[in-house]
């Protein structure tokens, strides 16, 4: 299995957010990825004025990337979008999984949001405007079972663990929108431990750059191994990269340090 992480800097402009977007997707296919992901608010990540309204799954964020994935035959796990929510107040923050036919495989809510308050640095309050997810989503991806997660999730490692232990993943993504003052301390350490304990492969697909005045994020997209190894990572700016899943190599360090085995808790 190949798989490509996408790396964007969408801004307010919808329709020149998803033709790049498009641009990534074309290249990782033509480098042979069988799966490709996108970061988290793939469509539009700009001033709250001007989100685009909350669409259903089946909406034009949806549609476009379904048929983007039938076109270039590709399994595509499509960032996250605001599709529309429980109430006119609330969306939710939702990755949609599209297979090579463009039929939807999957959808996942994120469900912890970033609610974050640091004086003098940052104030985003998610809740105010997202409502959570409840379930945590594993799909069959041809065989390789995928956990589904977005952004701020990764500080969670029991949702890491219920995929891995519950729901048998032996790949995670992230699609995301790190913010900069705490992805470079934290973007890689984080992905590495949940790599490690739950002995999967990791991929990550984040934003990059300035979005709109004081959000900046860290981007660094990357796929690790279940040794914590980091196979492959984008500088910095728009891009992508590739890398192989050795799914052997998976089942001999679950075989050789069995720690998912003798866990007792």
């Amino acid at each position: 299995m190949r798989v490509a992480v996408c790396q964007l800097n969408a801004r307010e402009d919808r329709t020149a957010n998803l033709a790049t977007a498009e641009r990534l997707l074309v290249r990782a296919a033509e480098a042979g990825a069988d799966l490709a992901v996108l970061p988290e608010y793939v469509d539009y990540l700009g001033p709250g004025a001007g989100l685009p309204e909350p669409e259903p799954v089946d909406g034009e964020v949806g549609s476009f990337f379904a048929k983007v994935a039938e076109r270039l035959n590709m399994w595509v796990i499509a960032g996250s979008f605001h599709e529309r929510g429980p109430d006119p107040e609330h969306t939710y923050n939702t990755s949609l999984v599209f297979d090579r036919s463009g039929a939807l495989a999957a959808s996942y809510r994120k469900i912890h949001l970033y609610d974050v308050e640091i004086p003098g640095r940052v104030s985003y309050l998610e809740s105010a405007t997202v409502a959570p997810g409840t379930e945590p989503v594993v799909v069959s991806v041809e065989g390789l079972r995928v956990g589904l997660s977005i952004c701020y999730d990764l500080r969670f490692p029991e949702l890491y663990r219920q995929l891995a232990t519950t729901g048998g993943a032996e790949l995670l993504v992230v699609p995301a929108a790190f913010m900069m003052h705490t992805g470079r301390d934290h973007w890689e350490v984080l992905l590495r431990a949940r790599a490690i304990e739950n002995q999967c492969f990791v991929a990550a697909a984040g934003q990059t750059g300035d979005h709109e005045p004081g959000r900046t994020c860290f981007g660094r997209s990357m796929v690790v191994d279940p040794w914590g190894t980091v196979l492959t990572q984008v500088p910095d700016g728009t891009g992508l990269t590739t890398a192989d899943l050795d799914l052997e190599r998976l089942r001999t360090i679950r075989a050789e340090l069995p720690s998912l085995a003798n866990r007792r808790l």
